[in-house]
């Protein structure tokens, strides 16, 4: 893919810093590519930046099925499978029970929002115990109303707060520790799409 993948543009490299537009253009396609496997009963089990990869026009694909599995049947809830995943995206749920869903994906892909907003990686052993998951300080800075003040500095004074919000409720909402209390990738496109559309004064 002529843009590479997700995350070396937004840490580790010195391309170009993303606008908060294209990487919340870049979020609704994904979501919506993984709202279709999961409606056409496949659950991706990988889902993290480096595999989304980015075309020409940065329109993102999603890659590497190599630990997709086929999602539970009509009568059952879940797939009973050994854990399989990226550390630091893997849903906390399935590594405890087994017991893989739909929502594990979302986990993962709330893990790949909070990148796309902090640009940073899932894991940075090298920051305070607190900051060195990003999922775990991402969940605590939104909950205190501070999500604002852990995001990628070259997007300060660059998003409206209200696109913030829903996004920032978005993520944490993906990262729920029961998959019940997640949403489906289908709710998680339409906020956002929301989100974006409450930044698009900014875009006039």
């Amino acid at each position: 893919m002529e843009n590479g993948n997700l995350k070396k543009h937004l840490y580790g490299s010195d391309l170009p810093t993303m606008r908060w537009e294209q990487r919340l253009e870049i979020c609704i396609g994904v979501a919506r590519g993984l709202h279709y496997l999961h409606t056409s009963g496949i659950i991706h089990r990988d889902v993290k930046s480096t595999n989304i990869l980015l075309d020409e026009n940065f329109v993102p694909k999603i890659a590497d099925f190599g630990l997709s599995k086929k999602g539970p049947e009509l009568e059952q809830t879940h797939v009973s499978t050994l854990v399989r995943g990226s550390v630091g995206y893997l849903d906390h749920e399935y590594y405890r029970t087994l017991k893989l869903t739909e929502k594990s994906d979302v986990y993962s892909f709330g893990v790949v929002l909070c990148e796309v907003v902090c640009a940073r990686p899932a894991l940075d052993q090298s920051l305070l115990r607190e900051q060195s998951n990003l999922a775990g300080w991402a969940m605590d800075s939104q909950k205190k109303g501070l999500l604002e003040q852990i995001i990628d500095p070259n997007l300060a004074a660059k998003i409206r707060p209200e696109s913030l919000r829903r996004f920032g409720e978005t993520a944490v909402k993906c990262l729920a520790y029961s998959g019940v209390d997640r949403p489906s990738m289908g709710e998680v496109l339409w906020n956002l799409e929301y989100a974006l559309h409450l930044q698009e004064p900014v875009i006039q």
